[in-house]
């Protein structure tokens, strides 16, 4: 009897510690995700299509009439990539959601509602940067002159993304950080990377224009080309200029909180971090957020290649 009681106990003693050590997982702080600044539905053209974030060209960005999302599903997936440290559509994204009011943890949120939004549907598939003001806020922040959580900063900020719903968030190894004053004025003499490192396109532009603006860019999820800028992807000797002043920045030169490396070896992850390089210079290559998206390549397909090998 004393026997079975020992043991018993010692089966008590170890489901209590597996309790205790269980990981405690609890939902972020919602008044501290920022707010979409967009309505869904906006002037839809009954393909699909509905007004985004005012562009460059001062023309309302084309995004799915479905974005943004519904704010209670989105918060619920964000909670999901926080508590996993990583986006669950998309792994290879890590997220992090510091709640102090310093510019950084201001824009490591920024970053994870970003990704959260890009891969809410599964990897590389959900909504566009341009159905939100949090490229705007983005740069607020950056300039010292509103919080993350604001929903006023100014709709005519260019997005990171095409208006693709497909669009890819950039992968891992990008990180954030606060820009010094002089960042921008970086020496790119020694800027050239090796061409024959830096991954193909994969898609030619003007392929299939709807007459409109829009060609085919890469296969859907449904079967159906996914509509991209008839522009991209750019013209391959030009993008290379401008990957090459990026790398030698170290960041995103239109973008400087968007850290870029560029190694030479052969590794896979090497290979996975030029990708993510290129993919941050097509994306910002006319300026914030102003760019190529990834659905103009078949960059993320690679990426998925390799990730494979690791």
């Amino acid at each position: 009897m004393l026997k079975f009681a020992a043991t018993v106990l010692a089966t008590s003693s170890v489901i209590v510690l597996s309790v205790i050590s269980a990981p405690i997982r609890r939902d972020v702080n919602s008044d501290l995700i920022p707010e979409f600044g967009l309505e869904a539905g906006i002037n839809p053209t009954g393909t699909g299509d509905c007004d985004g974030i005012t562009g460059a060209n001062g023309s309302p960005i084309l995004i799915p009439c479905v974005c943004p999302p519904e704010r209670d599903t989105f918060i619920q997936s964000l909670n999901a990539n926080v508590n996993a440290g990583f986006v669950i559509n998309n792994p290879s994204v890590q997220v992090s959601f510091p709640e102090d009011d310093s510019q950084a943890s201001q824009l490591a949120r920024i970053q994870t509602a970003l990704v959260t939004l890009q891969n809410i549907n599964g990897t590389g598939k959900g909504c566009p940067a341009a159905s939100t003001t949090f490229v705007a806020q983005q740069k607020a922040i950056q300039e010292g002159t509103t919080a993350a959580s604001s929903s006023s900063a100014a709709a005519s900020s260019s997005s990171p993304l095409s208006s693709s719903a497909t669009s890819s968030s950039a992968p891992a190894t990008v990180t954030f950080s606060v820009a010094s004053d002089n960042s921008t004025v970086t020496d790119t003499t020694n800027s050239t990377v090796d061409p024959s490192l830096v991954p193909e396109f994969g898609i030619e532009a003007g392929v299939n224009p709807s007459g409109t603006g829009n060609c085919d860019g890469t296969t859907g999820a449904d079967g159906n080309p996914v509509l991209i800028p008839c522009s991209c992807p750019p013209e391959r000797t030009s993008f290379i200029k401008s990957l090459s002043a990026n790398v030698a920045a170290g960041h995103a030169v239109n973008n400087t909180a968007v850290a870029i490396d560029f190694p030479t070896d052969n590794s896979t992850a090497s290979q996975i971090t030029r990708i993510t390089a290129v993919l941050i210079s097509l994306q910002n290559l006319e300026g914030p957020g102003v760019g190529c998206p990834a659905s103009s390549t078949t960059l993320l397909a690679q990426m998925k290649a390799l990730q494979a090998q690791l």
